[in-house]
């Protein structure tokens, strides 16, 4: 009986990425002690090596499929999909940063073990099949991103950022957690597909509604972490009061890793009682879009409205959620992929502005920034353009997919609400071009520093991602369809 409990060495290869994000992690502070200060080079290069060794780790994971671990963990496309994902945003966050870092003189080992403590927690959640997993990854990777928001510590911003975070953050996971135990005393399991199993046998009726409870309270939990109407009020003040590359981190990373666990569990776990759910999550969808993108209209300082911004996109994968068919788990994962890179190239070029202490945050400061430098305000109009969907960009087809599959699913009325959303957007995101390009330089634009590499790599990377994205979506949907049917 212990045999079968026994891990074999298909086990390790699917666990092979959190293993080495971990070792990557745990190494980088024991060397911080043994080199000292004077090489702090060293912590960027071994962080880059762990990303990139995860990442191959992650492909070759795929290559063995299957359960693991008594079921606690699964791997498929669809978990492989979002382990490469997380790992990508945490590269090119990586590569953001270095150059803040230093400039606030911050550059040392723990911020480089954080950022890899808080990826392992998420590559966790979207290979999890359990519902005691998922809420480990979320611990793991919530813990790490809490002390990223106050990493500078003399900062009175971080430090009411990282509070903030917190409290709010512990209280929406207890509401995730007593769905947790709720559906356990209802089914008997926290294993996504024996409660699925559960609730789809004859006689399990009577308890519907203890299940429905259950995923209620789950559905606050996760609706926190996505930033999703009414539970997104944290999300503005955390953007804006964390480091900017940490909000370029939390904007993409933890928010991907979230919606992998809402997929997974409501389209597997909760998919037969999706008749009490489904209200709730258009419901929210509509909100969320609501609110991101009429609260961003009024926004001076570019973080805040970029935090807006991205309650607003929560909202749109919302929309592909509460479509719920095969089409809308695969539009969900392709719009993930096209938003991690344009808003992480839109907060790569605030933190390559903003400089030394964040003194340059504000709309009106990147006046004239099309002449001052061309390329720079060319990228980031790249970004902007796919945050608002014009074709061409990957945020066209992120929109296209996520409306057909709501048009699909006769969500008709939806989808017109969404489009109309997205044409309200377009005046914010347009007012930044419009500063760029058709205003005097400024103080601030006046002594704007050459572009650093760190900063070069990831703008070229996340805009080559973007028009990839946009010019050849079949790149990644193809993947995201055949990796999107999570019962099979």
């Amino acid at each position: 009986m212990l045999a079968n409990y026994l891990p074999v060495a298909d086990d390790y290869i699917r666990i092979l990425p959190e293993i080495i994000l971990t070792t990557g992690a745990t190494l980088l502070m024991l060397v911080e002690a043994v080199v000292g200060e004077s090489k702090r080079a060293t912590f960027f290069f071994l962080t880059a090596l762990t990303f990139v060794a995860a990442l191959i780790a992650s492909i070759e994971a795929n290559t063995v499929p299957g359960l693991s671990f008594s079921n606690m963990l699964i791997v498929d496309g669809f978990a492989t999909f979002f382990r490469v994902l997380v790992i990508g945003v945490g590269l090119l966050s990586l590569f953001a940063a270095s150059q803040y870092l230093k400039q606030e003189h911050a550059d040392s080992a723990e911020y480089y073990a954080l950022l890899l403590f808080s990826v392992t927690g998420q590559c966790l959640m979207a290979a999890a099949n359990e519902l005691v997993l998922i809420f480990i990854g979320i611990e793991i990777s919530s813990i790490a991103t809490y002390v990223l928001a106050g990493y500078l510590r003399d900062d009175k911003r971080n430090n009411e950022s990282a509070l903030k975070y917190f409290l709010l953050g512990s209280f929406a996971t207890a509401f995730l957690l007593y769905g947790v135990a709720w559906i356990y005393g209802t089914t008997g399991s926290t294993n996504l597909l024996e409660i699925r199993t559960y609730l789809l046998t004859p006689g399990s009726q009577r308890n519907v509604i203890l299940a429905s409870t259950s995923a209620a309270l789950i559905f606050v939990g996760l609706g926190f972490k996505v930033s999703a109407a009414p539970f997104q009020v944290w999300a503005p003040d955390v953007y804006q009061g964390a480091p900017a590359p940490v909000t370029l981190f939390m904007s993409a990373g933890p928010k991907a890793a979230a919606f992998a666990i809402f997929l997974r569990i409501f389209m597997t776990a909760f998919a037969p009682i999706t008749v009490r759910w489904q209200p709730f999550v258009w419901s929210s969808a509509l909100l969320t879009m609501i609110i991101g993108n009429f609260a961003a209209l009024t926004q001076t300082n570019i973080k805040r409205m970029l935090a807006y911004s991205s309650i607003a996109h929560a909202g749109y994968v919302m929309v592909a959620i509460a479509a719920h068919s095969q089409i809308g788990v695969a539009a969900a994962m392709f719009y993930l992929a096209a938003y991690a890179f344009m808003n992480i190239g839109a907060f790569a070029v605030v933190t390559h502005f903003s400089r030394q202490g964040e003194r340059y945050v504000n709309i009106g400061d990147l006046a004239g920034l099309g002449w001052k430098q061309p390329v720079t305000a060319g990228l980031f109009s790249i970004f902007l353009l796919s945050l608002i969907g014009v074709p061409l960009t990957g945020g066209f087809f992120g929109k296209f997919y996520i409306f057909r599959a709501a048009l699909d699913a006769n969500l008709v009325w939806l989808a017109v609400l969404g489009l109309l959303n997205s044409a309200v957007a377009a005046y914010y995101y347009l007012r930044i071009l419009v500063v760029m390009y058709m205003q005097e330089p400024g103080e601030a634009t006046a002594s704007v520093q050459p572009l650093s590499p760190g900063i070069q790599t990831t703008l070229w990377a996340s805009a080559v991602g973007t028009l990839i994205l946009g010019i050849f979506p079949s790149v990644i949907l193809n993947f995201a369809e055949s990796s999107s049917a999570l019962i099979k």
